[in-house]
């Protein structure tokens, strides 16, 4: 087996025409799912050169949706070739025998062969087609209108057959809904939609990022034996998975294999974070949440905000092994301001009251947010390298509520030309667990830890030292993250060691040599793995290991120098 070349078509004319009117062209957002999972491609930003191109798979991410497009993808695919895309490609749809759907969503979709969890879109342009449609092979998963129980609007991915090759349609706008669901329906202007239960009143004057979700109050949330409501799905991780997972079929039933890089280090199962913020500044909050961090054998991120504490303070932090990062204060009762003046002013200040050179990790005072990609920006230039704003301010939106447990990437809007930001995003689950009635207690724990070891995320909790000081609740709670995740297999990391394991991983790139062994260069970080999909029926030697990853069988490899192939 060797290994698939994979192309992703960017079609540079299609974007900048959308560019022009202030449309966003998400599909950008490819190169991030795919660089995310280590997965090898090239970009073809125009479609007119793919006849020169010697692609396995296309993934048809940006196409211009015209005769000469279609033309060009169906002679690629007659002759052999398989297309991937995600919605779009309407003009090749009459040529098989197919008829376009307006675009719809949100809604569901529904795969019988995968968790039985009905996933959340943003949108989606189903095909509709006759019985009897010689060009089909194949429809899976089926949408659902509005909610899970929703009239059905057709299939989510169908599979055409077109000459030698293959098209590989899916109905829903992957891109655009985990964009969506990560980043908000759109930039924070005003307040949000509360929930209808009272759980969560983010409509309290103050802009943060959960003024802007793309999950439902009534669909995406669930409630623990307590009644303690939380957001139970990461549907971005989900379609990431499902996306990997069937590209690497494909890749399979070419009688190809196309390698992955691992999401941990070896012998790292999962990942767990503890993240702290400063806020009322009194020393004595610190040493004892220094003291409980020693007692647990666990390092954090503490995020402090202006004015901070005595000198001496720090050098304990320091001394530890914690992580020192930034709380951007721009709220507005408390004299902060959304403005790139003063959040540079702020990052000074932390930079020599801490006696630091540089500051990787920040989070937000109160989740405070404006805009879309302002933040982002600001951290660039400050040379921020991580963020964790994007969390829950009230106890009914706690969980899931940013559809991810996994380190990402953002997207700019399109007056960037939705270029990605160099900022990674880490977001948090909940704070200060069994403080009070008005935020969630510890049976959010357990789901919490469960899914994000399922989904190879990160399980952040936030507990601010003055209530571990003042609590002996808050204290007991952080005490069971702790028990409960080390018995999950999670390690505990802090915000900058990810950010430094995340950015070392991707600088892998894999390749194949003509005596079919898979090449590792660049700098790959201590303990990097990579997985290779191998066929049904592989038999496996003595020393190798199998894995399902994304839903294939997988050989694990280390990543160092020259790897075997399958």
């Amino acid at each position: 087996m060797r290994m698939a070349h994979v192309g992703v078509l960017l079609d540079r004319k299609a974007a900048e025409r959308r560019w022009q009117y202030g449309l966003n062209s998400f599909e950008y957002y490819m190169e991030e799912v795919l660089r995310h999972a280590g997965v090898p491609f090239e970009r073809l930003e125009h479609i007119e050169l793919l006849p020169e191109r010697s692609y396995d798979i296309v993934i048809a991410a940006l196409a211009p949706n015209d005769a000469a497009a279609a033309s060009l993808l169906w002679s690629y695919a007659e002759q052999g070739g398989t297309v991937i895309a995600c919605a779009g490609l309407n003009a090749m749809a009459a040529r098989l025998g197919a008829v376009p759907h307006r675009s719809s969503g949100p809604g569901y979709a529904s795969f019988v062969d995968w968790r039985a969890i009905p996933v959340r879109y943003s949108q989606a342009a189903p095909w509709k087609t006759e019985p009897g449609n010689p060009n089909l092979i194949q429809e899976t998963g089926m949408l659902m209108k509005d909610h899970p129980a929703g009239a059905a609007q057709g299939p989510a991915r169908q599979t055409f057959r077109i000459g030698k090759g293959l098209l590989e349609r899916w109905a829903i706008d992957i891109c655009g809904t985990i964009v969506e669901l990560q980043q908000g329906t759109g930039p924070v202007l005003d307040d949000g939609e509360p929930a209808p239960d009272g759980t969560a009143a983010v409509n309290e004057g103050i802009l943060k990022a959960d003024d802007r979700i793309a999950m439902d109050w009534e669909h995406d949330r669930l409630l623990t034996e307590t009644g303690s409501p939380y957001f139970a799905y990461p549907y971005a991780d989900y379609w990431r998975d499902l996306f990997i997972g069937h590209l690497l079929q494909s890749v399979l039933s070419l009688e190809l294999t196309l390698p992955v890089v691992g999401c941990w280090p070896d012998g790292i199962e999962r990942v767990a974070m503890i993240s702290h913020d400063s806020d009322l500044n009194q020393d004595i909050h610190a040493e004892s949440a220094l003291e409980q961090l020693g007692e647990c054998g666990i390092r954090s991120t503490w995020c402090m905000i202006e004015p901070g504490y005595s000198p001496g303070i720090y050098d304990l932090v320091k001394a530890a092994g914690h992580e020192l990062a930034f709380h951007y204060n721009a709220l507005d009762e408390q004299n902060g301001r959304w403005a790139e003046d003063e959040f540079e002013r702020q990052l000074d200040w932390l930079k020599q009251a801490a006696n630091l050179p540089a500051v990787t990790s920040n989070k937000n005072h109160y989740t405070r947010f404006e805009g879309w990609g302002e933040l982002f920006e600001w951290c660039e230039k400050g040379g921020v390298q991580s963020d964790q704003t994007r969390g829950p301010s009230k106890k009914g939106n706690v969980g899931f509520i940013f559809g991810t447990c996994r380190p990402y990437f953002p997207i700019a809007w399109a007056g960037e030309n939705n270029r990605m930001y160099d900022v990674l995003e880490i977001g948090f689950l909940t704070q200060d667990l069994d403080l009070t009635t008005q935020w969630s207690d510890s049976s959010v724990i357990n789901p919490f830890l469960d899914e994000v070891a399922r989904m190879n995320g990160v399980a952040h909790f936030l507990f601010h030292q003055v209530h571990i000081h003042n609590s002996a609740s808050v204290r007991a709670a952080l005490r069971r993250v702790v028990e409960e995740a080390r018995s999950r297999g999670f390690t505990f990391w802090t915000g900058e060691q990810i950010n430094r394991w995340e950015r070392s991983r991707r600088n892998i790139s894999l390749d194949m040599a003509a005596d079919g062994t898979v090449i590792v260069s660049g700098e790959a970080p201590e303990g990097a793995v990579i997985w290779i999909p191998v066929p049904d029926g592989y038999e496996p030697s003595e020393d190798e290991e199998l894995a399902d990853q994304y839903g294939v069988s997988c050989r694990k490899e280390s990543a160092s120098g020259r790897v075997k192939q399958a």
